[in-house]
């Protein structure tokens, strides 16, 4: 599978329960797409037992901002094992809430979606997440998709 290229995206969910503030919670994730359009659907596949996947078992709401190659940065911090809080994580990353779900959306990003979960499906040691789509934007129309093929980020061209 390492031979099929694949888009880059950051999911991120919000978490009320970590202190007082609450948290976002971000996955880089390449295991992205669209469903169906009519309803609209995405889905994302989530590794069981990760964080992101016990967020989304209690949580509904979440995004997704699809990569430039530009913040391959991005995807490469959100994609760390044993890495830090995620509240550091976000720490230097510009980004805005979505209108309906509140959640983190990539500044600069190529897509963004909002979505709702209406489908969990377990399959082996992920699970699908499908959603349907509340919004989508196009924050940036400038650059080229950030893509992972044969275990790299890589860029088209």
């Amino acid at each position: 599978m390492s031979r099929l290229a694949a888009g880059v995206v950051l999911v991120t969910a919000y978490d009320p329960d970590p202190g007082l503030d609450g948290e976002d919670v971000g996955m880089t994730a390449t295991a992205f797409l669209s469903v169906s359009l009519d309803p609209p659907l995405a889905m994302v596949s989530v590794r069981n037992g990760s964080r992101m996947d016990e967020l989304l078992t209690e949580r509904e709401e979440w995004a997704a901002s699809v990569l430039s190659e530009s913040q391959r940065h991005i995807a490469g911090r959100f994609a760390m094992k044993g890495r830090i809080s995620d509240r550091l994580l976000f720490d230097d990353i510009p980004y805005t809430r979505g209108a309906v779900t509140g959640c983190a959306l990539v500044g600069g990003a190529l897509a963004t979606v909002e979505c709702r979960t209406e489908q969990r499906v377990v399959a082996g040691d992920h699970t699908l997440v499908i959603g349907r789509v509340l919004s989508a934007a196009q924050p940036s129309s400038d650059g080229s998709p950030l893509v992972y093929f044969r275990g790299r980020y890589r860029t088209l061209g």
